[in-house]
């Protein structure tokens, strides 16, 4: 982060460009699609930061895990456990989603229009995250990681003073 200036630099910029005809021209108060990926929640004395790896699916992704957290009351682990569904592409209605989701959801977004594409239960297609939480007030922390990926959730030992 420069100094003095409240915002860290990336090198994701690159959805920009410099057609001057083109809708996503460089100019002031553009805001392209980038996958920087951290996300952060809270709610009173809990805090939760988390981020899912996958490109164009991590807000998807992202807002798939918050909702598990906060509509279906899931814990971290459950949240992102959970069956999961993504989009490649801008137009249409081409969804590629997790086996694991209900053959009665996926027979309903048929009816609605939309074509599926059911991958495997666990597909790396949906990206792949982890997540921490703190709980303030207990003073306890949580750790969650993706079954579609290698990553761990190891507990340090809590140091003596």
């Amino acid at each position: 982060m420069p100094e003095g200036t409240g915002f860290s630099l990336q090198n994701r910029g690159g959805l920009f460009s410099l057609n001057p005809t083109h809708p996503n021209i460089l100019i002031a108060r553009k805001r392209p699609l980038h996958t920087i990926i951290p996300g952060f929640m809270t709610k009173g004395d809990v805090k939760i930061a988390f981020g899912i790896m996958g490109g164009f699916n991590q807000a998807l992704a992202h807002a798939q895990f918050a909702s598990n957290i906060a509509d279906h009351r899931m814990n971290i682990q459950a949240a992102l456990e959970a069956p999961r569904f993504t989009k490649t592409t801008f137009d249409g209605c081409d969804v590629l989603i997790e086996s694991r989701v209900s053959d009665a959801t996926r027979a309903a977004l048929t009816t609605k229009g939309h074509q599926l594409s059911v991958k495997g239960p666990f597909s790396p297609t949906m990206g792949s995250g982890q997540a921490v939480l703190r709980d303030f007030s207990s003073g306890v922390n949580f750790g969650a990681t993706d079954p579609r990926n290698d990553g761990l959730a190891i507990p340090e030992p809590t140091r003596l003073k």
